[in-house]
C-alpha cells in the first residue's frame, strides 16, 4: 500500500465513521414539533432572562416575539449590560407598553464577572422560588407557542435542563455554509444525542435557548460558578449534568430564528469569545485539531486530482460522503442542501479563527469582549 493509499484509507476511516455517527445521533435527537402546547394541569410560573448589549438592530423584534407567547403565566427581565447604542431607550418605550416587561440597568461590572454572565445572574434574581429560569439571547425571536410546547417537554420527560436548537438567519450564502458546518463541529463534540442519558458525560447548552428549573439553577451556584466562562451556555449544561440532573433536547428551527452574525469578519471577531476558551485554552489541542482538521478536509480534494487509483477512488468517496453529511445537516436545520458543498471553505475559514483567536489571545495576555479586556490569568482559574 503506497503512503497516499494509506492516508486516504485513514481518512476515509474517519469521516465515514464520524459520518455515520452523526447521522445516526441526529435522528436520536426530538423534535419540539412533536410535543403540543400545554392546554390542561398547572402552568409553573417562567421567568424568561435576556441579557442585552448594544442590540438596537433585533432586540425590538425579539423582545415583541417574547412579550407575543402564548404561555398563561410568564415575565420578562431584561438586562441592559452597559449598551452605549439605542437600547436602553428601546427598552424604556417597550416597558411601558407592558407590564410582564421589567428592565434593568448595570453601570459597573464588577471584578471577577464577564459581563453577559453578570447580566443573566442579575436578571436570574428577579425570579420566584419556584419559577423555571429561560435564558435567552437579545436577538432571538420565538414563535408564539415556543415556550408553551417546551414546558410541557420538560413536564414529560421530567426534565431540569432544556435545550432548542434555532434555525439561523444568514445574510450570505457563506455564513450559511460556516453555519452548517459549525453545526456539525459542535455535535460530533458535544454528542448532543447523548444528554439525555444520566450515564452519559455529554452535556449541551446553547445560548438561544436554555430553560432550567431554578431551584436547580440556585442549587448549582448558577452563573456565579461560571463568572468567566465565555462559553456560559455550554457550561451551565456541564454543571447541571455534573451534579446529575436531567438533561433534555430538541429540534425546534420552526420555533426559534436567530441571526447569528451580520457578516463575515463580524463572525470572526465574535468567535474571539469562545473557541479558545472551549478548547480549555489548551494551544495543544487547537494546533493538534487544527492540523487534522486541514487534513481530513483539504487532503481528499487534492488527492482527487493528484493521485489514482485506489487512493483516487477513496478521496472521491471521502468528498461524496461529505457533501452528503454537511447537506443532510443543512436541511435538517431548514437550510439549502446544497450549502454542503461548500465544506472546504467552512472548514479553512474556522481553522483560520480558531488559529487566530488563540494567538490574538495569547500576544495580549488575554481577550476583549462586550467592550471589557479579561485576562488570560483570569480567565484559565475557571475551568471547569
Amino acid at each position: 500500500m503506497t503512503a497516499s493509499e494509506l492516508v486516504s484509507a485513514l481518512i476515509a476511516c474517519v469521516v465515514g465513521s464520524s459520518s455515520a455517527y452523526l447521522w445516526w445521533g441526529s435522528r436520536r435527537i426530538g423534535s419540539l414539533a412533536d410535543h403540543t402546547p400545554c392546554s390542561e394541569g398547572a402552568f409553573p410560573p417562567v421567568t424568561v432572562v435576556i441579557a442585552a448589549r448594544n442590540e438596537e438592530k433585533n432586540i425590538r423584534e425579539a423582545l415583541q416575539s417574547v412579550l407575543s407567547l402564548t404561555y398563561p403565566s410568564y415575565r420578562i427581565v431584561v438586562v441592559n449590560d452597559r449598551s452605549e447604542d439605542n437600547t436602553p431607550r428601546i427598552l424604556a418605550e417597550m416597558q411601558q407598553l407592558d407590564s410582564r416587561l421589567t428592565c434593568v440597568s448595570v453601570e459597573t461590572l464588577p471584578t471577577g464577572w464577564l459581563g453577559k454572565n453578570h447580566a443573566q445572574w442579575i436578571g436570574s434574581q428577579y425570579a420566584g422560588a419556584e419559577d423555571i429560569l429561560l435564558f435567552t439571547d437579545a436577538d432571538v425571536v420565538m414563535a408564539p407557542d415556543t415556550l408553551s410546547r417546551a414546558v410541557c417537554v420538560m413536564r414529560d420527560a421530567r426534565a431540569d435542563h432544556l435545550v432548542l436548537t434555532p434555525s439561523v438567519r444568514v445574510p450570505s450564502i457563506l455564513l450559511g455554509i460556516f453555519s452548517v458546518f459549525f453545526g456539525m463541529v459542535f455535535a460530533l463534540y458535544m454528542r448532543p444525542w447523548q444528554v439525555s442519558n444520566p450515564r452519559s458525560r455529554a452535556h449541551v447548552g446553547i445560548g438561544a435557548f436554555n430553560m432550567v428549573r431554578g431551584t436547580v439553577y440556585r442549587a448549582i451556584g448558577g452563573h456565579t460558578a461560571i463568572k468567566m466562562r465565555p462559553d456560559d451556555d455550554i457550561k451551565l449544561g456541564k454543571l447541571i449534568k455534573q451534579q446529575g440532573y436531567q438533561q433534555e433536547i430538541r429540534y425546534a428551527p420552526e420555533y426559534l430564528a436567530v441571526e447569528w452574525y451580520h457578516s463575515t469578519p463580524e463572525l470572526i471577531r465574535g468567535l474571539e469569545k469562545n473557541t479558545f476558551a472551549g478548547a480549555e485554552y489548551s494551544v495543544l489541542l487547537v494546533v493538534g485539531g487544527a492540523l487534522a482538521q486541514l487534513l481530513i478536509t483539504l487532503w481528499p480534494i487534492v488527492g482527487l486530482f493528484l493521485t489514482d487509483g485506489v487512493s483516487a477512488a477513496l478521496c472521491g468517496g471521502i468528498v461524496a460522503v461529505s457533501i452528503l453529511t454537511a447537506g443532510d445537516a443543512a436541511r435538517r436545520h431548514r437550510m439549502p442542501w446544497y450549502f454542503g458543498i461548500g465544506y472546504p471553505v467552512a472548514a479553512v475559514l474556522f481553522v483560520y479563527i480558531v488559529i487566530r483567536t488563540m494567538l490574538l489571545t495569547l500576544m495580549q495576555g488575554g481577550m476583549y469582549w462586550r467592550g471589557t479586556f479579561y485576562r488570560l490569568s483570569e480567565l484559565r482559574k475557571n475551568i471547569l
